[in-house]
């Protein structure tokens, strides 16, 4: 199959390329998130705190995924997107399974650095390519229904990895063929991991390489000093919006990772149930917000509100920090399911948006590397950083488990409206960015 169609695809193809996207960001979340749901299991069998669990959920995948996404965006901008995003599948999936094989904290460190080096390729290459196929007034919709992935992959890690982890809990210790003794969630591992080698296959196999939307069509790879040089030139607008939501998202990974826990913790949910739980909120709530936000900056956009994206955002911090504040106050089930439902709700709406706003403010040829930039942020910082933050508050401030909760709420007391207000800083300068290229 050529590399590239000359002929203009259609938008049923469009949608198809963004179906299969969000199948491989799917299985992306679903490889990363599946940590949420093993606390208990995998404490326990490494005698390990949350700090350290922390380290295992978050820095361990989120410092290769980030470094390694600059040298691969670089290669998503000069080269081939669907085969560089169909071999990162393979490995994100093969490691995964290999994270089931661990037998204590090193070894499944180093194995959540190769989930996190194979997805690495899937950001900055995705993004770029429906940028691509999608023109500007459909764009937020379509990023958002691609980044439908975070929240179903999410949502099924925890729905089918706490009935796996539920199951497998009482029968203790089982033998599989070839890897002998195995716990469930070793288990747990395997079954999520291996099924997406068949969405590498479909990748390859039925999606085309767009083609580029440059200005100059005979235009070439630039330098990496260029691309720096670019980028700080306009840091005003560029850094603004990468730190302002790498530090929102700190909050929201907190959420991702510690929400199953706060149910277990906080009203002695079963691992099973609290697995069904927050996969519910995760694909109910969590889409939900995905899809109206990408309604709404497209709808506002159309009426010629350059910054819609950026505004929306905005929007998502002022809604998400009462309700992720309510998480250490709210004394019951169906509170506390009304509360992380909302908190989800809006720290949704961000998914697509933040990093369609990056695309709509970048050259063709700089988009994958940009993404890079600010994917090595907010996973170093948002990923890295925050369910560190929420746990070694847990460890060292409240000192009981019980008070994952209260830990939360003070984690998004500050860094909510810390990272709004960098965002806030930097409107007026995005704006320009913005405008300057939409003659591109």
């Amino acid at each position: 199959m050529a590399l590239n169609n000359l002929k203009k695809p259609s938008l049923k193809y469009q949608w198809y390329v963004v179906f299969v996207l969000l199948l491989a960001q799917m299985f992306s979340f679903l490889d990363r998130m599946i940590m949420g749901l093993l606390v208990g299991p995998i404490r326990e069998s490494f005698s390990i705190s949350d700090t350290q669990y922390s380290l295992l959920a978050g820095l361990a995948f989120s410092l290769f995924y980030a470094l390694m996404g600059l040298p691969l965006a670089r290669v998503a901008d000069s080269k081939n997107r669907r085969n560089l995003i169909s071999i990162g599948i393979a490995v994100w999936s093969i490691m995964t399974a290999i994270c089931g094989l661990a037998k204590g904290f090193v070894s499944l460190f180093f194995a959540r650095i190769g989930v996190g080096i194979g997805e690495a390729t899937l950001g900055p290459a995705g993004y770029s390519m429906i940028t691509d196929y999608f023109q500007r007034s459909s764009l937020a919709r379509a990023l958002s229904v691609y980044t439908l992935g975070v929240t179903f992959g999410s949502g099924l890690a925890y729905i089918v990895g706490g009935a796996v982890v539920g199951y497998a809990q009482n029968l203790d210790t089982f033998t599989l063929p070839l890897l002998g003794p195995t716990e469930g969630w070793q288990l747990t591992f395997f079954i999520v991991g291996l099924p997406g080698l068949l969405v590498a296959a479909l990748m390859y196999l039925t999606v085309r390489e767009p083609i580029r939307k440059v200005t100059d069509p005979h235009s070439t790879m630039p330098a990496i000093s260029l691309v720096v040089n670019y980028v700080w030139q306009r840091r005003g607008a560029y850094l603004s919006h990468i730190f302002g939501v790498s530090i929102f998202v700190m909050v929201v990974y907190a959420l991702n990772l510690w929400g199953p826990t706060y149910f277990i913790r906080t009203f002695g949910y079963s691992t099973a149930d609290a697995g069904f739980t927050f996969g519910m909120i995760m694909l109910t709530a969590g889409s939900a917000g995905l899809l109206f936000a990408g309604f709404i900056a497209d709808a506002w956009t159309k009426r010629g509100t350059s910054d819609a994206y950026v505004r929306v955002i905005l929007i998502s911090i002022v809604g998400m920090t009462p309700c992720a504040i309510a998480l250490g106050f709210v004394n019951t089930p169906l509170l506390g399911i009304i509360a992380m439902s909302l908190a989800v709700f809006f720290s949704a709406f961000q998914g697509g948006i933040a990093g369609g706003t990056l695309q709509l403010m970048t050259p063709n040829r700089m988009r994958a590397q940009v993404m890079a930039v600010y994917l090595l942020a907010a996973n170093l910082i948002g990923l890295g950083l925050g369910p560190t933050a929420v746990a070694a508050t847990t460890d060292f401030v409240f000192g009981y488990d019980a008070a994952i909760g209260k830990s939360i709420a003070l984690c998004a007391t500050v860094l909510c409206p810390l990272g709004g207000l960098l965002l806030w800083l930097g409107m007026d300068r995005i704006k320009q960015e913005i405008e300057s290229k939409l003659t591109d």
